[in-house]
């Protein structure tokens, strides 16, 4: 099956999936992978990572990327000059409390159904995608259900795993499987993160913490909201775009109130007694709220930036999580 390529959480897998084509969620495994761009000064790591995987990516038929940040609106430039597959750019409106801001969205998957079928898909009939949006859903349900029974590495392999595949086998999550061991509470927060950066969730465990909340945009915050199963048969396209466009609280919106809402819900929930702040250097979106994120949670707060290579990074990020939790303890 064709594949194709993106990372944005606002574009659903399920739309492209429904169009016959194999959607493929690029999360780079480094900033350093491949050699389209091996060095841009001032462009984004995450972006970088995700121009040399899909320029190296040999089976892909297409690429979408999105306007959500300014890095990824230059990187489309870049895929333009140094990819040969098709590209479509997706206009993700920052606001998003207007019916016209709504629109916008709904508009933007259609014109990227009019791409996807020009690259060989087909238009899917509303029951192809409701069938569709109901084999993800319960994807995402056994991912979430499993995840007591994972460690914070796990857990984010997981959805890696899904992102890039689609749905797959079922995580065994039987009453009898043994839970992860305790520790500290900690929440990760903040953008994507690159697969070598997963190294910061086992470190956490490894030195007394535990992970109980993945709030990057590459963890369980990336992931949109259930589906409303009445909604979902009646207009499966308008249950799409307000599960992915109304359900995924983000620093980019404006305003983002409801990321700040969904926070307040899921530490005091989950009973976070510490955040790790992950932003990826040159991503000013993130790195304007780490100021706020400090004042609201009123939790320690230990500020991590990736750079997406290097051992001497790994070895800091190693002494400064030992050191953060030797603090909580």
């Amino acid at each position: 099956m064709k594949k194709v390529l993106y990372t944005c959480p606002y574009v659903p897998a399920e739309w492209v999936a429904a169009h016959g084509l194999q959607p493929c969620r690029i999360i780079p495994v480094s900033a350093a992978a491949g050699s389209a761009v091996d060095r841009l000064e001032g462009l984004c790591p995450y972006v970088r990572g995700f121009i040399n995987e899909i320029a190296a990516e040999k089976e892909t038929c297409g690429i979408v990327a999105t306007t959500v940040c300014d890095q990824m609106r230059r990187g489309f430039d870049l895929i333009v000059r140094r990819c040969e597959s098709p590209a479509f750019l997706m206009n993700v409106p920052s606001t998003w409390q207007t019916v016209a801001a709504q629109k916008l969205y709904i508009g933007e998957l259609k014109r990227l159904g009019g791409f996807l079928v020009r690259l060989g898909g087909r238009l899917p009939t509303d029951e192809q995608l409701a069938e569709v949006m109901l084999k993800y859903d319960a994807a995402r349900r056994n991912i979430f259900s499993a995840k007591e029974k994972l460690s914070a590495g796990e857990f984010a392999e997981a959805i890696a795993s899904f992102s890039h595949n689609g749905p797959g086998e079922r995580i065994d999550d039987s009453a009898d499987s043994e839970p992860v061991g305790c520790g500290v509470p900690l929440a990760i927060i903040g953008g994507p993160m690159m697969i070598n950066d997963f190294d910061i969730l086992r470190m956490a465990e490894q030195f007394g913490g535990r992970i109980v909340l993945n709030a990057t945009e590459t963890g369980e915050r990336g992931f949109c909201s259930p589906f409303d199963r009445r909604s979902l048969r009646e207009n499966p396209l308008m249950e799409l775009a307000a599960a992915y466009f109304g359900g995924i609280p983000d620093a980019s919106r404006r305003p983002n109130s409801e990321l700040y809402r969904w926070l307040e819900r899921e530490l005091a929930t989950r009973g976070v007694r510490g955040i790790i702040f992950h932003r990826n250097v040159f991503c000013d979106i993130w790195h304007a709220e780490l100021s706020r994120l400090k004042d609201f949670s009123g939790l320690p707060v230990l500020d991590i930036d990736s750079t997406g290579e290097s051992e001497s990074y790994r070895q800091r990020n190693s002494n400064r999580i030992r050191a953060f939790l030797e603090m909580l303890t």
